[in-house]
């Protein structure tokens, strides 16, 4: 069995037994897949003690965990602290024994069916912009900045503590994605991500086009695919059969 969601944010309520009975009749060999906003690797000190306790608690389920990275995780940590290992076909990022986070550009095989993973997104909701330590003369400085953008309630994210250039792909990462999906002839079974590339169809108009949806744009149209399955929007919708954006919902796939 193969289930996907949407964004957890470091919550996995959704997970419980209460909430997700099926995986009563599940094992390690059943993948729920989570596309973007993981969450559970944060906290820019290091891993913190909800972390660890999450982390636990979801390596103790019936089913392995993967997920594609959203724009909300430690990028720092993600991609420094866990090993990079062969898993289904692809490379992923080693967190629990049965947490994994596909890499981008990586095509898997669950269950005889063809995966292809690039998580990523741009922040939308960083109107006032972004922090950075060196643009002050003193971390005294930069700290109250910090404190006082948060009072005024602006929103901003501050460098290597809540955002990460790396939300964003690497030229390195996109060429790594076309090549994979030339050695399948550009035919997968389905695909997992965090933005899409059909956002004019997205309601909120704060989502703009960038870098990453432009290279999406380019894959859907000679992609043969049965289904893409993404994040992002905080949204459960339909679009043309084939695109599905996911939030609180877990839909079994296989």
């Amino acid at each position: 069995m193969i289930f996907v969601t949407g964004d957890c944010h470091g919550e996995f309520d959704k997970f419980s037994t209460k909430s997700f009975p099926k995986q009563k009749n599940m094992t390690k060999n059943d993948i729920v897949i989570i596309c973007g906003d993981f969450g559970a690797i944060w906290d820019w000190k290091g891993e913190n003690s909800i972390e660890k306790y999450n982390l636990k608690w979801l390596d103790n389920k019936n089913f392995t965990t993967v997920f594609v990275d959203g724009n909300h995780e430690n990028f720092d940590r993600l991609n420094n602290d866990y090993p990079i290992v062969d898993f289904c076909g692809g490379k992923a990022h080693k967190i629990r024994n049965s947490i994994f986070h596909l890499m981008r550009g990586e095509v898997f095989n669950f269950e005889g069916k063809k995966f292809f993973a690039f998580g990523g997104a741009s922040s939308h909701d960083i109107s006032a912009g972004i922090l950075y330590r060196e643009n002050f003369g003193s971390d005294e400085e930069f700290n109250k900045t910090i404190k006082l953008w948060y009072n005024q309630g602006k929103l901003f994210r501050v460098n290597h503590r809540n955002w990460w250039e790396e939300e964003m792909p690497s030229q390195e990462e996109m060429d790594n994605g076309l090549k994979n999906l030339e050695k399948v002839n550009y035919k997968v079974d389905y695909v997992i991500s965090h933005c899409c590339p059909i956002i004019r169809f997205i309601s909120d108009k704060s989502y703009k086009p960038d870098i990453l949806i432009k290279y999406f744009e380019n894959i859907n149209s000679k992609l043969d695919f049965k289904y893409w399955y993404f994040g992002h929007y905080h949204d459960n919708k339909k679009f043309f059969d084939k695109y599905f954006v996911l939030y609180e919902n877990i839909i079994r796939i296989i």
